[in-house]
């Protein structure tokens, strides 16, 4: 069992990254010592059972703390974290005396679990969670999706970013809301930003407001979002599509809580916590000069992937039964299989458009076959081969994960190279197929 001697020194320059790990840990059962730099390590080196030391820190790099610790505390295990992986850093950590290695953003269950691995509490009792009273507006069937809930539960009370991935449709808001009503910000308001609807000459008065006679039409003083949601919650949906001139004020903003009005001299304090959602690659938008870098790593410190609703058909029927449930209809057997049996490239969102004309069409209070939309009723013939297909993908890849596992010894990062992938989606597969 863990004790209160089991003390980890967490080492980043980056606060919201320790303040994240640490409370990890500490929900874990270990105490922590946080050090924003090399010299602060090696002063509590002596004190802490196992350091988790960031590679990139300006000063003392992680590897010539690591250099140090092991010549004058051999025995301390050392766990790197990087936001960069790149092979031969992870052999000369290894060779150095790294225990091993985490890719950032961390992964919380897999760093729990290092850690006791690392310490020898790989077999102790699983701690007691709580177990998670959803509110009204979630439905969460698939071991998938409340593994993402869990994720929120866990950051909701901090005041870490949370930047929300996943495909159009599939409920990046429901998880964002979620978050905001297990914070201890439940009470204040939570503003919702969509930055994809938005004219780019207005995002910025949306954001931070603008005064009077700031630009034509500004015929009165308006507050901003971010000052209407002082302690509470800002929801930028659709993040990607910032524009890019007004991505360095919005990051001033999460770094110092500092902004002024469209038109204005006066300086404005905020604070807020900041969760943002998009449904695209924003590392290759990084990649094509649409998105500042320095603006995605301050978003991206606690990322949750919402799976899609083909790969968690667990809540199909539930969700489509929530969505039936104040016009009292239900779902004829033959209606749930062709629910069941449909890719859902629309997710939810196309979940929720099916049942509402349904309603619509339905006679009497069962919802039957014909009353779906065309695209679910198409014969059999038509849709089993793509059924078979996507059932025989799943298993092929739930195949090569097994085989790949057990070549490795059951060493993920060694796996997912051998599979061709990063090791952060190896994760998230592992988690997908209930692994």
């Amino acid at each position: 069992m863990t004790t209160p001697s089991s003390c980890i020194a967490v080492v980043d320059d980056e606060q919201a990254q320790r303040e994240l790990l640490a409370t990890a840990l500490r929900s874990a059962g270990y105490s922590t010592l946080l050090c924003a730099d090399g010299r602060e390590a090696l002063a509590v080196a002596p004190r802490c059972n196992l350091m988790l030391l960031d590679v990139r820190m300006p000063g003392m790099s992680g590897l010539e703390v690591l250099e140090q610790v092991k010549t004058e505390w051999p025995s301390l295990p050392v766990i790197l974290l990087t936001a960069f992986i790149d092979v031969r850093d992870a052999v000369a950590a290894i060779k150095a005396g790294a225990l091993d290695y985490l890719e950032k953003p961390v992964d919380i269950d897999e760093l729990v679990a290092t850690v006791d691995d690392a310490l020898g509490n790989a077999n102790r009792p699983p701690r007691s969670e709580t177990i998670l009273e959803m509110p009204p507006y979630v439905v969460a069937e698939s071991s998938s999706i409340k593994h993402v809930l869990e994720q929120a539960a866990r950051v909701a009370d901090s005041n870490i970013s949370v930047l929300i991935l996943g495909e159009s449709g599939v409920g990046k808001e429901i998880v964002a809301r979620f978050i905001h009503d297990f914070s201890s910000r439940r009470a204040l308001p939570m503003v919702r930003v969509d930055c994809g609807t938005l004219p780019d000459n207005l995002v910025e008065s949306e954001l931070f407001g603008h005064e009077r006679g700031a630009f034509t039409g500004a015929d009165a003083q308006r507050r901003g979002q971010f000052e209407a949601a002082n302690n509470g919650t800002v929801f930028l949906d659709e993040i990607g599509e910032l524009p890019l001139p007004v991505q360095p004020k919005f990051l001033n903003v999460l770094e110092t809580g500092l902004f002024r009005r469209v038109g204005g001299s006066r300086e404005f304090h905020t604070e807020v916590r900041v969760i943002a959602a998009t449904n695209r690659d924003l590392e290759a938008e990084v990649h094509q000069g649409r998105f500042r870098e320095d603006l995605f790593y301050r978003l991206n410190v606690f990322p949750l992937r919402v799976p899609p609703l083909r790969e968690r058909p667990d809540d199909i029927l539930p969700l489509a039964d929530h969505i039936l449930k104040d016009r009292k209809l239900r779902l004829a057997p033959a209606a749930e299989r062709l629910l069941r049996a449909y890719d859902w490239p629309g997710n939810v969102r196309e979940l929720r458009n099916a049942m509402e004309r349904a309603a619509i069409l339905a006679n009497g209070s069962l919802i039957l076959p014909n009353d779906l939309p065309p695209q679910l009723q198409k014969p059999s013939t038509t849709q089993t081969p793509g059924s078979v297909l996507v059932g025989n993908m799943v298993e092929i890849q739930r195949r090569a994960i097994l085989e790949a596992l057990e070549k490795t010894d059951g060493n993920k990062t060694q796996a997912a190279a051998l599979l061709g992938i990063s090791r952060r989606n190896f994760i998230y597969k592992l988690r997908d197929y209930g692994m």
